[in-house]
This record gives C-alpha cells, structure tokens and sequence, in this order.
C-alpha cells in the first residue's frame, strides 16, 4: 500500500487579470485554488453537467470539422492504454462532430459503467469560436495555445510535455499527479515512438502499482505530488514535469495554455533525442565518451572558448540562431538524412 503523498504546493493572491510571473515561469508545480471560479463555463458546470454542455454546446461552429474522440470499453475502467504485448492500444478513435460526442457523454450520465470517452486536445478557437470571449486569460508577453479536454472519468497515464502547461479545472473534478522530470529512471516508461497520444508513457497503473514488475517505482512514489481540483481550481505544470491526469466524475472538462520559454522556431528537442538514438547509443563505449563531451562543449556547457576564436561571420550554427538560420540548418539536415 503507497503512502500518501505530498500535496502539490498551493499559491494565492493571484488576479485572474493579471498572471504573474511568479507563477507562470515557476519552475516548480503550484496549484491556484478558484483561479477561474469567475468563468461563465465554471458557473455553468456548478448548476449541473448537462448545464456544462449545454454552455459548450453553445458555442458549436456549423460546418467545423470532426473532433477525434478516443473510446475504450468499460473494461478498461477509464485507463487509455497498450494492450497486453504492447503492439496495439485498448481503445479506438472516432472522428465525430463535437456537438455528438457532447451529447454521447450526456446520454452516458447515469451510467455506472458508461465506455471511457475522450476528446483530447481541441483547440477551442477552431471549434468553440467565442468561447474565449467569456473564458479566458491574458498573459502578457506569451501567445499560448488554448486547448480543451472532455471527457468523463478517464485517466491519462503519466507524460512529459515540452511546453509550460496551465490547466484550469471547468467542470468535473480532476487528480494531478506529478513528479519531477528527474524521476525519468523510475517511471518504467514505455516505447518512445509509439505512443497512445504522441508522447511516451509511464507504464505502472498508478491505480494498482505492481511493485513487483516496476519496483522503482517506490522510490518515484516518494517525490509524487498530488492535488485534486475543483471546478475554477488551476494547476501550473512546468515544462517536463510528469503529470498523470484522472477525471473523477462522469463529465469532466479541462481547460489549459500550453506556451513554451524558447523562440516559436526550435524544434522540439525530442527529435534530437531520436536522431541520438539513432546515430549515438550503439556506438562503442569509448566513442560514447568522446561524443558525450562534444555535447558538453558545444550544447550543454558552452562557453566563449566554443566560438570565441572564430570571425562573427564565419561562426555559422556556432553563432547565435535565427528563424532564418533555424530553417537553413533544417533544410540541411534534411537532406544529410535523405541521402
């Protein structure tokens, strides 16, 4: 039996119309309680879930395309996941018009054993025109994107995401789990290139750990915080922080800004990684070695001795980057791996 863990830390004094720094460059998880108690949706979701679609169900955009919703039979008790070998997942997707996987989870409200149902990551200005107008933040000196998540009592195995990530709680209840990034060792994740929704995943049942299969686990369990909101609660979830997410209640929706520290031009640093695996890990141990340090020189610990005794305009990826000559080295690198 796990212990109980750490609750996520709480910060107050927060104006919705006004976000800090202080939360959102934190470097670390921090709950807001009643963040956007303040939102029309919230209020809506308060009354009752069908007021909550119905409030969504308002803002529906004629003719906007299909929504993916993710669907998995009862048996699976909410937990989107691989099947036994890992070869294939325990769920179907379904391209559907919002308004019909809205009122799918409707029909399902008093089901004791309704299937899992999912649509994950809509962005709302596509297919929920206006409902910013009445729902929203502004976040000086960031252009986040505004995602929403529906669903009814699901649970999301533990991921990373590049991004920075502030999820706001609208209707239903949700549990957060979170660890630090550096709990990678312990989390027995699974295959990196085939995912369930794009980003690998922590292979323990945070329902039922099997401490036997993934001992490490344990220790892991040992830095876990948690926190469960409320509708108008908000968590703040820094980039690459784990975060297994669980909806408590048979309508659960979830609003959140994912925006990242870093020019909109950088890829994302995980193509890096597979092009490591690919060209790097099975390299003899001693090569290992010697490219770990030209990382260190040229990545992780430069310095001015890096370029210092080039010329300015000779010092090409060696200078400092550009959209431009982001895209020049893209072009480059495409055709060095085409070849």
């Amino acid at each position: 039996m796990r212990s109980a863990a750490e609750p996520i830390e709480e910060i107050a004094g927060i104006d919705p119309q006004a976000l800090p720094d202080r939360l959102l460059a934190s470097p670390r998880p921090l709950v807001v309680r009643g963040l956007v108690e303040h939102w029309p949706m919230v209020q809506a979701s308060r009354r009752s879930p069908e007021d909550a679609i119905g409030y969504l169900k308002g803002f529906e955009r004629p003719g906007a395309p299909p929504v993916v919703a993710t669907v998995g039979p009862p048996g699976i008790q909410g937990r989107f996941f691989y099947d036994a070998d890992l070869q294939a997942f325990n769920f179907r997707q379904e391209k559907v018009p919002l308004g019909v996987a809205l009122d799918t989870l409707r029909k399902y409200l008093p089901d004791p054993a309704p299937p899992a149902i999912y649509v994950a990551s809509t962005t709302i200005d596509t297919w929920l025109p206006g409902f910013r107008a009445h729902n929203d933040f502004a976040m000086a000196g960031r252009e986040p994107l505004a995602s929403i998540w529906i669903g009814n009592r699901t649970r999301i195995a533990a991921h990373q995401d590049v991004p920075d990530n502030l999820a706001c709680v609208v209707a239903g209840r949700r549990r957060v789990t979170l660890f630090p990034p550096g709990q990678l060792p312990n989390l027995y994740v699974g295959p990196l290139d085939f995912t369930p929704a794009g980003q690998p995943i922590s292979l323990v049942d945070f329902a039922a750990p099997d401490l036997q299969r993934h001992p490490r686990f344990a220790e892991a369990w040992k830095h876990a915080r948690v926190a469960e909101l409320a509708p108008g609660d908000a968590v703040l979830i820094p980039s690459m922080w784990w975060h297994h997410m669980e909806g408590l209640e048979p309508f659960n929706v979830l609003v959140n800004y994912w925006w990242r520290q870093s020019p909109a031009w950088m890829d994302t640093p995980m193509n890096a990684l597979m092009l490591a695996l690919m060209t790097v890990r099975d390299l003899p141990p001693e090569q290992r070695a010697i490219w770990r340090d030209v990382f260190d020189h040229y990545v992780f610990q430069p310095g001015e001795a890096v370029a210092d005794h080039v010329p300015e305009p000779a010092r090409g990826v060696l200078g400092p980057l550009d959209e431009n000559r982001a895209r020049e080295l893209r072009a480059r690198l495409l055709k060095r791996l085409n070849r």
